[in-house]
């Protein structure tokens, strides 16, 4: 069961494709979800009539429709995305709620968003994630520090024979991997505007600290992860 969502309270919200099934097929599902992290992420109702998301730019762009006069209102976040990691089958984000029932009303407009797209696209009809999302509170202090890296050094389960590759060869792959927020973290941009990183920024000391952490963090990654069972969600 969910917890009770409460504002500035920080979550760890997980979810999967129904059957373990894949939610990303190729790159332009990944770009479209993380247009969707963007889009939905406002209290205003969304119209998409008057924006579109280019992945040929390889980069979030949000423009207007050519000879449209369409004005966008001030986004006024549901919630902060402070990171999100995107894998074949499943999803992670670390939200912290600034509306009320933020993050309820962020996840089902996510969800239910792009599922409609994913469906359309692939003729496809029925659930596409296996039931509600997940999500649980990050309120003890080892539990926040182990959860950040948990959500970033997910990709690395796609790195065959990960035990044999050196601490700085993983973080190159972190880096180099498009799906997360990693990269904005260590100074790379990738896609700025979808998260909002100052608060966890500042926490470590800037980008440089934050990439030292995450190689410290790897040095002993499966007795860190042992520590955090009940709150990685996996």
């Amino acid at each position: 069961m969910n917890p009770s969502f409460a504002e500035d309270k920080i979550y760890h919200i997980y979810n999967r494709g129904t059957e373990k099934r894949k939610i990303f097929m190729e790159d332009k599902d990944y770009f479209r979800f993380v247009h969707d992290l963007f889009e939905f992420n406002d209290k205003n109702n969304i119209s998409n009539i008057n924006y579109y998301f280019d992945p040929e730019t390889m980069t979030v762009e949000y423009r207007y429709l050519k000879n449209s006069k369409a004005e966008r209102k001030p986004r006024k976040l549901l919630v902060e995305i402070l990171m999100f990691t995107l894998m074949p089958n499943h999803f992670h984000l670390l939200l912290k709620q600034k509306a009320e029932d933020g993050v309820s009303k962020f996840m089902q407009k996510l969800g239910m968003g792009y599922a409609k797209y994913f469906n359309k696209k692939y003729e496809r009809t029925g659930s596409l994630f296996q039931g509600k999302f997940k999500a649980v509170a990050i309120e003890e202090q080892a539990h926040f520090l182990h959860i950040l890296h948990y959500i970033h050094t997910n990709p690395l389960a796609n790195l065959n024979y990960q035990h044999r590759v050196l601490i700085v060869e993983q973080v190159k792959f972190l880096e180099d991997y498009r799906w997360s927020s990693f990269p904005d973290y260590t100074g790379k941009k990738n896609f700025p505007s979808v998260t909002q990183r100052e608060f966890l920024l500042d926490f470590f000391g800037g980008e440089k600290k934050y990439k030292e952490e995450t190689k410290d963090w790897l040095k002993n990654r499966t007795k860190n992860l042992a520590k955090i069972k009940e709150v990685a969600l996996d």
